[in-house]
């Protein structure tokens, strides 16, 4: 009865090993159908290899362009005049210290007169306005003449400061207005990086990178025309201050001297004028 049994036991093992076998070849079949496709990798992007500043302005959007370009030539008009002005101002403050040392060593107008001959600086136009001064007024009192005198130099003193400012303004002008302008090229590229971001359906840094730094040149350019603006505006701020001092101690001798020879002998200098 045992010997019975286990030979029964081993041919149904064996019914099942057989079964067991014949189904492999379905449950590979039935594998390879259920198989879930991978999709592919994306491709790796890489960083662009040109993104020195003029690859990165060749590169940049058409507005960011003309951004650059408007601060550029700001910035070439920024140095254009600082070189103008300065020469302006140098031969102005030397022609002008020169005239007052002849001026101070003049004891009388026709003297200055004759010290400063033909010279064309603004001390000798306020020696002429004062003499003219006394020329037309000559049958008036001369405390009266002394008054308009002073007012023809206090005039001619305002023009001249006013010639030596005439395109400070322009620097003004740029330094303030260049980080704004250059802020809207950033802006604007930055805008620009976002719209490539949602075509490209990546946040990678290929795509975000290019457009974010070309939009941060346009900042640097803006900073690089506004900040010599502006410290070249402030340098020529003072320098024309130091420029209209010097004016205004010639017009002072100017006035002393008309008023010593007025106080000396009025019409004798009436005289010497014409």
């Amino acid at each position: 009865m045992t010997a019975f049994a286990l030979s029964i036991a081993s041919r149904f093992r064996l019914a099942g090993l057989a079964a067991a076998a014949s189904l492999l070849p379905v449950l590979a079949r039935a594998q390879d159908i259920v198989q879930v496709p991978v999709p592919p990798a994306p491709p790796v992007a890489h960083l662009p290899s040109n993104l020195s500043p003029w690859g990165m302005f060749v590169g940049a959007d058409l507005i960011v362009k003309a951004v650059m370009i408007g601060l550029a030539f700001a910035s070439v008009v920024t140095w254009t005049v600082w070189l103008a002005k300065s020469i302006e101002l140098m031969l102005a403050k030397r022609s002008t210290a020169a005239a007052l040392k002849r001026l101070a060593a003049a004891p009388s107008l026709p003297e200055a007169q004759l010290a400063l001959g033909t010279d064309k600086s603004p001390v000798a136009n306020l020696l002429r306005a004062a003499t003219d001064e006394i020329r037309l007024s000559g049958d008036l009192p001369p405390s009266g003449i002394k008054q308009r005198i002073a007012s023809r130099l206090e005039r001619i003193e305002a023009a001249a400061g006013r010639r030596m400012v005439r395109g400070t303004g322009l620097l003004a002008t740029i330094g303030a207005t260049a980080p704004f302008v250059g802020l809207f090229g950033t802006v604007w590229g930055i805008m620009n990086s976002f719209v490539g971001i949602s075509k490209a359906q990546t946040t990678s840094l290929a795509v975000v990178a290019p457009g974010i730094a070309e939009a941060l040149l346009a900042t640097a350019i803006g900073l690089v025309a506004a900040i010599p603006a502006v410290v070249i505006y402030n340098v020529f701020a003072r320098a024309i201050g130091g420029y209209r001092a010097l004016l205004g101690d010639g017009s002072a001798e100017v006035q002393r001297i008309a008023g010593r020879d007025l106080d000396r002998h009025h019409p004798r200098l009436v005289e010497a004028a014409e």
